[in-house]
């Protein structure tokens, strides 16, 4: 809450349907690497790739930091480990243009859903030359619904739940004159 009384919006990571999905799929496939009779390349890639992912997506889910915040400073958008300090950045009101809310389809029949930032021209990176690249490259190869700039400051929901009624509440409280867009 600010001096005006606004109460603000924070997401911190934790379980939620997707993240326990994905985890249980990882734990299932390290099981099998385990037990089922295979290759031992087979059996490392296996153990490796589920057993790494399952892992870190476990640490993230269980390390209760910070994913999103709204406050009188602006957006938080917080980082996802293991760069979390590194990708952690809050945009002030005053480079926020709009805030968007998108998804992104998968492959799968499913989507992504993303909470992202246009910020205005002049405000200053929030990646250096080579994320900002790298969100291009990105931005054309998988055909997002925003543009680099916006994919570069925005956050999947993902280990994290949004509460969209209080997330658009804390907005309009703090930043009655931003314009959000609700693309879900």
């Amino acid at each position: 809450m600010d001096a005006e009384g606004n109460v603000g919006y924070e997401a911190r990571y934790g379980w939620n349907a997707r993240s326990g999905r994905a985890i249980g799929i990882s734990a299932l496939f390290v099981v099998v690497g385990i037990f089922a009779p295979m290759s031992l390349a087979f059996r490392v890639l296996i153990l490796a790739f589920f057993g790494g992912g399952g892992a870190l997506l476990l640490g993230i889910v269980c390390s209760r930091r910070l994913a999103l915040r709204v406050d009188a400073q602006g957006i938080t958008l917080g980082g996802v480990p293991p760069r979390y300090r590194q990708k952690t950045v809050t945009v002030p009101w005053a480079d926020i243009e709009k805030v968007v809310l998108w998804k992104q389809a998968l492959s799968y029949g499913q989507s992504m859903p993303y909470v992202g930032l246009v910020r205005r021209p002049e405000a200053p990176a929030l990646a250096g030359p080579k994320g900002q690249q790298v969100a291009r490259g990105v931005a054309g190869v998988f055909h997002v619904p925003v543009s680099a700039e916006t994919l570069s400051a925005s956050r999947a929901v993902n280990g994290w739940r949004l509460d969209k009624p209080r997330f658009v509440a804390a907005v309009k409280s703090f930043a009655p004159d931003v314009p959000l867009d609700d693309n879900w």
